[in-house]
């Protein structure tokens, strides 16, 4: 078998192993690369090595970081607090909120999974002691954060961005983050209203939530009034003086640490090591396949799918139909927006920005899938009460679909309209 094959193979099998097991690809992905890069291609150690994306390591490391610290000093938990206050009673607001909440926190640094991870357990617990329905409110947490999924501050923004940068996209950035943001935000709230959502809003409040507008919020201590400051400061620095992110989230880590406003063992604990061994390793291995000819040959295969007229909606269904079972930001994005240079030469022609608009957004819409990492959060953190296998049920056929809704919005405002 040769090399392309072999390295095209080693790909999908990191893919699928991934889709179905709890094995983490990128340690396969670098696994297979050192032996056909090293033992059957005869590749010196350090091109393979090459291939290790450290500055993405970095600025993930250090935005993580951060997080982490705001996460484990309690400041995140009290914003979620106060947010359950501003709905006043009303059902029908909450859900509202807590998307609002995870698009904002999502967006501003910790990225989509952090987010439900820090959200779920509030959010679902609330949704059963208030009467909501937890399919609705997992729809809401789920998108709003995916809409801030790919903000520039964000671990998948930053990993689009690089991968973007080096098939020759730059300063995608911010469309990127607007795409995602509207789709999710369509998506979402005609989700919402369409399934339930008005009904909550007709309702009076029940015992649990007149009994949550009597209670009194807990102020923020000074290690979190620091923490706010900093993470406001870093936004601030990014966007309107063009401060590298990875520099200012160090610093701002540092600065926590330094005033102990923040554990940094406990922090480092918490940064999601996984979902970064995950990216960088699939990088590694698709690099090496750029070396061997793999990856020439996998956008072969992609362009054999599609035209110029049809590609984005193509690939906004093929990702998002292996994002349902896999991850968005460790799996789809490393594998496939690479490939968008090769693709378009191979249908001789195509708008390399809109394909990647439609890989970002395609592979994002259906991460409410209970088979993903942010429908699972859901699931876990379900009321007692919930039908749990019902409500896996509903997430999976709302996922699934989601592949359909997004190849006929990106074909549509990718393709068409573009």
């Amino acid at each position: 078998m040769n090399l392309p094959v072999l390295s095209l193979i080693a790909l999908l099998v990191a893919i699928l192993i991934s889709c179905f097991t709890r094995m983490n690809a990128g340690l396969l992905s670098i696994a297979f690369a050192f032996v056909i890069g090293v033992l059957l291609k005869g590749m010196k150690l350090s091109e393979v090595i090459g291939g290790f994306p450290s500055s993405l390591f970095l600025t993930l490391i250090g935005v993580t970081l951060l997080f982490a610290q705001a996460q484990t000093n309690g400041t995140l938990d009290k914003v979620a607090q106060r947010a359950i206050h501003l709905a006043r009673g009303n059902a029908g607001l909450i859900p509202i909120i807590f998307f609002v909440l995870a698009l904002i926190v999502s967006g501003i640094g910790p990225g989509n999974i952090a987010a439900v991870a820090l959200l779920a357990p509030v959010a679902m617990a609330v949704a059963g002691r208030a009467g909501i329905s937890a399919f609705l409110m997992a729809i809401m947490i789920c998108n709003g954060a995916s809409g801030g999924a790919l903000s520039p501050f964000a671990p998948g923004g930053i990993i689009a961005n690089d991968l973007m940068g080096k098939a020759g996209m730059s300063n995608a950035a911010w469309p990127n983050f607007y795409n995602t943001l509207l789709a999710q935000t369509v998506v979402a709230f005609a989700g919402y209203f369409t399934l339930g959502g008005l009904k909550l809003f007709r309702r009076k409040p029940n015992g649990f939530l007149a009994e949550e507008m009597k209670h009194q919020t807990e102020p923020f201590d000074r290690r979190q009034k620091l923490t706010l400051a900093v993470i406001a400061a870093l936004v601030l620095s990014v966007v309107a003086f063009k401060i590298d992110v990875t520099i200012g989230a160090f610093v701002g880590a540092a600065i926590l640490t330094l005033t102990r406003s923040a554990d940094e063992e406990t922090a480092v604990k918490e940064i999601p090591w996984n979902t970064v061994l995950m990216v960088c390793g699939v990088t590694v291995l698709v690099a090496m396949m750029e070396k061997t000819g793999g990856m020439d040959l996998f956008t072969s295969m992609l362009a054999k799918l599609a035209s110029q007229q049809t590609v984005t909606g193509v690939i906004a269904f093929v990702t998002g139909l292996v994002s349902v079972y896999s991850s968005s930001t460790g799996v789809v994005l490393p594998t496939f927006l690479p490939t968008i240079p090769g693709l378009i030469e191979k249908l001789g022609g195509g708008d390399a920005l809109a394909i990647a608009y439609s890989i970002n957004v395609g592979s994002h819409l259906v991460d409410v899938s209970p088979l993903s990492t942010l429908g699972a959060l859901c699931i876990a953190n379900a009321a007692e009460s919930e039908n749990r296998t019902r409500l896996f049920h509903k997430m999976l056929g709302w996922g699934l679909s989601m592949a359909v809704v997004g190849a006929v919005v990106c074909f549509v405002f990718f393709g068409l309209l573009r």
